[in-house]
């Protein structure tokens, strides 16, 4: 689902595309020489619309890897001969599962994680996913004890551990992991000697701090470039959410391994980006402005956004895990639960779908392990969307308060009632004989 945000800088890419206007809140212009089909003043479409090296375009990978280090703030540098590019993360993070496990093996995940990773993780693959359970005691932080259990759970279901799968910033939370967490994973799948796949497909999105710290920099940090840790993990970003352009279905895989991208470059034939979209993207990217700019307005907006529904939310008397990044809250719902059960929670999600006519995602589609929590978007609407749907759910837990409190007056009437039947048969059993 894309974003409205993201819709509009789709608009703003594709103005810079046709060089049709100048952004003048930002001043930013590409010239139909740097996204056109020209160059040197030559044609070059012949060039595009021939068979291409499945590698990809040079000049594209040095400009990715490069926006991708300016993501993160020029902490780390990316190798262009490390990278290969897939159709979107989606093919990335399943042609790491073919690479790296073989069918009945498994993957750790923490929960609750993002639902598609059931269908990309696993169904063409056979790989078993295992959950990691995390809980709101900490904010649904990774803990050491829970990824011994995780593992040994594997065991006891007789599936040899692969690796751990983490996406950072997370999807639903929309929160960054600590550095703590990273140390703590890093630790675990050198000790298991497995590997660690991180998902940084949200790293542009972050608006607020903490801020954003990639894998890769804690893995310099502790200096691990001549150790085994550090060939067994592997990247997978896209510019599907920070430049808002799923549709073009640009990902990739960064990893140490030679073995690993070697395999991953023969199979990336299946899921190819086009070589217009390479060139086209590698001019956008190019513009160091541009991307500075268009990353830190994207960055404001998202603020704004989620400041908009947390307070609107917290009006409504409902409360939201704290969060820094991406395009959802992570919101508790507990309170209005009929029960502390699932049935519970689809059955509140459906009236929040048929009768409020809001689609959000429960809590369980994302395996979490407590009812009561729900995913919701606040960047795929307009500002005046957003209000009426802040306000449609207000609305609806008033409604629900206030039907609890008649349900509840009513339950204190007829308990009031049984007392006082009670009572008077009471006193007419126990009652003493008259005299006559």
């Amino acid at each position: 689902m894309r974003s409205r945000i993201q819709r509009a800088s789709f608009r703003w890419v594709s103005q810079r595309i046709s060089s049709l206007l100048i952004c003048s809140s930002h001043g930013l212009q590409i010239t139909r020489t740097q996204l056109g089909s020209k160059k040197g003043g030559q044609s070059i479409f012949r060039e595009l619309a021939l068979f291409q090296d499945y590698h990809g375009l040079p000049d594209f990978k040095k400009a990715l890897v490069e926006f991708m280090a300016e993501i993160r703030g020029n902490k780390v540098s990316f190798d262009q001969n490390k990278i290969v590019l897939t159709a979107g993360a989606t093919s990335a993070n399943e042609t790491l599962m073919f690479c790296l496990a073989e069918p009945g093996e498994a993957f750790l995940l923490p929960t609750p994680y993002y639902p598609g990773f059931d269908r990309d993780l696993k169904w063409r693959t056979g790989v078993e996913i295992v959950p990691i359970q995390c809980t709101s005691s900490n904010d649904f932080q990774i803990t050491s004890s829970a990824l011994e259990e995780a593992f040994h759970e594997a065991r006891r279901r007789k599936l040899r551990v692969k690796g751990v799968l983490v996406t950072n910033p997370s999807n639903p939370l929309g929160t960054t992991m600590t550095r703590n967490e990273l140390n703590l994973l890093l630790s675990f799948v050198t000790e298991k000697g497995i590997h660690l796949i991180s998902d940084e497909i949200y790293s542009g999105t972050v608006f607020s701090s903490p801020g954003f710290v990639s894998i890769l920099e804690v893995l310099k940090d502790r200096k691990c470039e001549n150790s085994q840790v550090w060939d067994r993990v592997h990247i997978v970003y896209s510019l599907s959410k920070d430049l808002g352009l799923p549709g073009f279905r640009v990902g990739a895989i960064y990893s140490n391994d030679d073995t690993v991208v070697s395999a991953a470059t023969k199979m990336s034939s299946f899921g190819l980006v086009s070589s217009q979209t390479q060139y086209l993207l590698s001019a956008l990217l190019s513009d160091k402005k541009f991307t500075r700019n268009y990353i830190s307005e994207n960055k404001k907006r998202l603020k704004q956004r989620q400041t908009l529904l947390v307070k609107g939310l917290e009006k409504a008397g409902i409360s939201c895990l704290e969060s820094n990044a991406g395009l959802f809250c992570w919101v508790n719902m507990k309170h209005l639960l009929s029960s502390n059960t699932f049935t519970a929670e689809m059955e509140l999600w459906k009236k929040i779908v048929h009768e409020v006519k809001l689609n959000i995602s429960p809590g369980s589609s994302c395996h979490c392990t407590e009812p009561g929590w729900f995913r919701v978007c606040f960047a795929n609407m307009s500002e005046e969307t957003l209000n009426l749907a802040i306000q449609r759910l207000k609305s609806f837990v008033e409604s629900m308060n206030s039907q609890s409190h008649h349900q509840m007056l009513k339950s204190s009437r007829r308990k009031s009632l049984a007392k006082w039947v009670f009572r008077l048969s009471f006193d007419h059993d126990h009652r003493e004989p008259e005299e006559r």
